[in-house]
């Protein structure tokens, strides 16, 4: 009998290679936005994507807030056509960075997902401002 892992066969290596590999085009962790942040690095714009309230509440002192639904051409003219945009949210129960991506995309903006968002930031020990 087998387990609930292994009763649908893995991917052969080479579609995991692919599979994962191509993963990485769209998302990023808070590991590695941290790291460009510290390391003078950060070749992309941080959205924070969730309200303004929440944005308020706390939030990566880099980022920039642009609530998903307010995401439109206008409150992008002052960026560069070919900026990439790195989004996130409240976590992973949260689809805002999903939909602000959407809207990003099609706008023909280059957009990646910081998976985990705001409790992933927290999880990985980092720490949030409040705006005041």
């Amino acid at each position: 009998m087998s387990s609930p892992v292994t009763r649908k066969k893995a991917a052969k290596s080479s579609e995991a290679l692919e599979h994962f590999d191509d993963l990485m085009r769209f998302e990023t962790d808070c590991w590695d936005v941290h790291f460009s942040i510290q390391n003078h690095r950060m070749d992309f714009i941080l959205l924070d994507v969730r309200s303004e309230d929440m944005y308020s509440q706390g939030h990566i002192a880099q980022a920039m807030n642009l609530p998903h639904q307010k995401n439109n051409e206008k409150a992008l003219t002052t960026f560069p056509i070919d900026s990439l945009f790195v989004v996130y949210c409240a976590g992973p129960h949260c689809n805002a960075t999903e939909k602000a991506a959407i809207r990003l995309a099609n706008l023909n903006r280059p957009v990646k997902k910081m998976i985990g968002g705001v409790m992933g930031w927290l999880d990985e020990g980092f720490s949030l401002t409040k705006s005041s």
